[in-house]
């Protein structure tokens, strides 16, 4: 037996259907689509979403997962570690100085100072917001928090 002997079982396959290569095929004029509507037409039927005319689910489904809170005010945080580092003893830490130094890009941003780290330094810090861990470790270096 060689490769070219084999052929498939017999009744095991079918000839396709040839559409619309005439009435002598079998298959001309509707070419197997019915005489007339939607479906016989070409581009005719329903999308696949298509849920015969309520909300597809597509659509009825959130774009993004979640809720948005757009009244959410965003800090920018800064911790007194880094204002440890960067700031001389008796100086004011508020956002032009921040930016000044490059900690913060934009001004009009509010900022929080977080307490994270050590603070040896008498600051006065003039910013939107301030940690209660953080307010702890500016008092207790001898510096002072004013509201802004």
């Amino acid at each position: 037996m060689q490769l070219n002997d084999l052929r498939p079982a017999e009744g095991s396959t079918k000839a396709r259907k040839r559409i619309g290569r005439g009435n002598a095929s079998g298959h001309g004029t509707t070419a197997g689509r019915g005489t007339k509507g939607q479906l016989s037409r070409s581009g005719g039927g329903k999308g696949a979403g298509f849920e015969g005319g309520q909300q597809p689910l597509a659509m009825r489904l959130p774009k993004l997962p979640g809720f948005i809170n757009h009244g959410r005010i965003e800090y920018t945080p800064v911790n007194v570690s880094l204002l440890n580092n960067l700031y001389e003893d008796g100086e004011v830490v508020d956002a032009e100085s921040l930016m000044a130094k490059g900690v913060i890009k934009h001004d009009y941003i509010p900022v929080k100072v977080l307490g994270d780290g050590e603070l040896a330094k008498k600051l006065t810090v003039r910013v939107d917001k301030v940690s209660a861990s953080a307010l702890a470790k500016i008092e207790q270096a001898g510096g002072k928090v004013e509201a802004c």
